[in-house]
């Protein structure tokens, strides 16, 4: 079953909790929550303390991205904070086998992702420890950029290298420019967790908007 996951980034942060309830009663299978430092990308958002608060305002997984330099140095606290999901970027990662299964250590599943111009090779080898892999449709840093369609043939080799492993039970998420018109072509290339942001967020009708998401793949 394909997920889509709404991005609190393109969120009203002044009414956080309630725009997250709002997005687990508008159809929302998964909260994405971006983190990032100013370092690893040209924006600072968010940290443990507001992934604390908005916990209660919704049952549904945290699931937590961080955009952040050393992210190994935070990871306990995201998971005692109520992440569900822990993802870290392959390129903020010396010892990238090792920051995996520390997060798996805190009882959370564990995320990889790669930003677009870094090829799919750079996380073939710890494929078989992760839960999940994101692959980034735009250059990380702020929301609303266009979609890069060069992305489509990352994921199909993931998805492909994932098939041959058996582990039909690895996520492969998406983030950046998704929406009922990119949807479709994500899904065909063996996405099955979308995030979307501006595309949720950006609709005064969330409900409509996730609807006319899941629509465009026939979901």
């Amino acid at each position: 079953m394909i997920k889509i996951a709404p991005s609190i980034l393109s969120a009203d942060f002044a009414r956080l909790g309630a725009e997250v309830a709002e997005a687990q009663a508008a159809g929302g299978d998964w909260i994405h929550v971006d983190v990032m430092d100013g370092h690893f990308v040209p924006n600072i958002t968010l940290g443990p303390a507001i992934v604390k608060a908005i916990a209660p305002h919704t049952n549904l997984p945290l699931d937590v991205h961080l955009m952040i330099e050393n992210p190994e140095r935070y990871v306990e606290e995201f998971a005692k904070a109520g992440a569900a999901v822990i993802t870290v970027h392959a390129e903020a990662c010396v010892h990238l086998h090792r920051v995996i299964h520390l997060i798996k250590e805190q009882g959370v599943k564990a995320g990889v992702a790669l930003n677009p111009g870094t090829p799919a090779s750079a996380i073939q080898e710890v494929l078989d420890d992760v839960d999940m892999v994101l692959v980034m449709t735009v250059n990380p840093g702020f929301g609303g950029q266009a979609f890069i369609s060069g992305t489509m043939n990352k994921i199909k080799q993931i998805r492909s290298w994932l098939n041959e492993k058996g582990r039909h039970d690895v996520h492969i998420e998406v983030d950046g420019g998704i929406a009922a018109d990119t949807a479709p072509l994500v899904v065909e290339a063996g996405a099955d967790v979308l995030v979307a942001g501006s595309a949720v967020f950006g609709r005064e009708d969330r409900a409509a908007a996730i609807a006319e998401i899941r629509s465009s793949y026939g979901g």
